[in-house]
């Protein structure tokens, strides 16, 4: 079993604040700047170019993707870092299109993250020849899935309400259908176990800044079932992913299996920040991790719900429907959520009204729920969001 009292304090959380929102950005890990300075000053100050070689930068993308396996339920070998998420949802979409020829269509949710429908649209105007990207309620996307779709996309824990998707379920449907899929795990990764091998997923991807604490603008990752690894060719076909990189050949020839994935210079200094996390994810029993998330969020929910009414419960109550963040409705969401600020219980909004906190049990426990529960009711309550200045959006909300 995991010890979070020991766990919590392997961060460096900041005196009187109630940190909610881990979910949108990790905190600091204590050995993360220890970790960084030294692949700055031991690394690139000392061995420069060579560190490539002698500290092993060019080998990180697919040794830190097999760290992240274990928490993915993905075989080693088939996970590889490096740049951007909407850089892998568009490597994924494309590599599914070129391995479902006869289809156009690709199916997501109207719950899902916006930029991963941006990457869609954005292909299919480049491939035209009828290519469309078909939205649906979530509620409603395994009743969509049928023979004119060629890939599913989904992100498995819906990023306002958190919904969690059946992974498995929606999965076999679309392979029954002749459809591939991809799952987003951006709100998976870190907030539960997943089990990407064994719920059929093709292709995965997802960030490392929210739970898995990589930092702001932590680097990305990709799965690809070993079924798939030697036969997806990517769009964006970098040098990173050549068969021989420093051949420096005028045509792409892939490299075997996930690192033919990689596609620019991998971003060593957030890998170094995202080892120093992984050494504390490394511990942690992820069953322990899922039912104290499920206790933290109950806990808050039950507390939130018998105090203020005005608040609507947007997150299932169902365990298996539920990620790791509890949302509420209401229609000055923004202003609520930052007089929480004020009163150091950082959560965040998303429009049009959802107050969103995150549950990491890693750092969050029992008194941290109870404390944020009763400086939520004292703004509920006594109206204490209704100012001008806490109604005044910022470009970050």
């Amino acid at each position: 079993m995991t010890d979070f009292t020991a766990t919590k304090a392997l961060f460096d959380l900041p005196e009187g604040i109630i940190y909610l929102d881990g979910n949108s950005l990790g905190p600091l890990p204590r050995a993360t700047a220890a970790r960084v300075a030294q692949t700055i000053t031991a690394e690139w100050g000392q061995m420069l170019i060579t560190g490539w070689n002698k500290a092993g930068w060019m080998d990180k993308p697919m040794h830190v993707g097999d760290r992240i396996a274990r928490l993915i339920g993905a075989e080693t070998g088939h996970v590889v870092m490096g740049d951007t998420l909407s850089i892998k949802v568009y490597q994924a979409l494309a590599s599914c299109l070129e391995m479902t020829p006869t289809r156009r269509v690709i199916l997501s949710d109207t719950g899902n993250f916006p930029s991963d429908l941006y990457m869609a649209e954005g292909l299919c105007r480049t491939l035209g020849q009828g290519y469309q990207l078909k939205t649906v309620a979530p509620e409603d996307v395994l009743e969509a899935i049928d023979d004119s779709v060629a890939v599913l996309m989904i992100t498995e824990v819906d990023y306002r309400t958190g919904r969690r998707h059946n992974m498995a379920e929606l999965t076999a449907r679309a392979h029954e259908k002749g459809a591939l899929a991809i799952w987003d795990l951006a709100h998976s990764a870190g907030a539960f176990q997943v089990e990407v091998a064994a719920g059929g997923a093709d292709f995965a991807v997802g960030c490392t800044y929210k739970y898995l604490n990589s930092g702001p603008g932590g680097p990305a990752f990709i799965y690809v079932a070993p079924r798939h690894a030697d036969r997806a060719i990517p769009a964006l076909s970098g040098w990173q992913g050549h068969e021989a990189p420093f051949a420096f050949d005028l045509s792409y020839r892939p490299a075997t299996g996930a690192e033919r994935l990689r596609v620019g210079t991998p971003p060593i200094l957030q890998l170094a920040a995202l080892e120093a996390s992984l050494d504390i994810w490394d511990a942690v029993d992820m069953t322990a991790l899922r039912k104290a998330s499920l206790a933290l969020t109950d806990r808050f929910i039950t507390g939130i719900e018998a105090a203020c009414p005005t608040l609507s419960l947007a997150t299932p109550r169902d365990h298996d429907a539920r990620g790791s963040q509890v949302s509420f409705r209401h229609p000055e969401g923004y202003a609520i959520m930052q007089a929480m600020i004020a009163r150091g219980v950082i959560g965040d909004f998303r429009a049009p009204d959802i107050i969103r906190c995150g549950f990491t049990p890693l750092f969050i426990d029992a008194g941290d729920v109870d404390r944020a529960v009763e400086i939520i009711v004292d703004i509920m309550q006594n109206n204490l969001w209704d100012r001008p200045d806490y109604k005044t959006r910022a470009k970050v909300t």
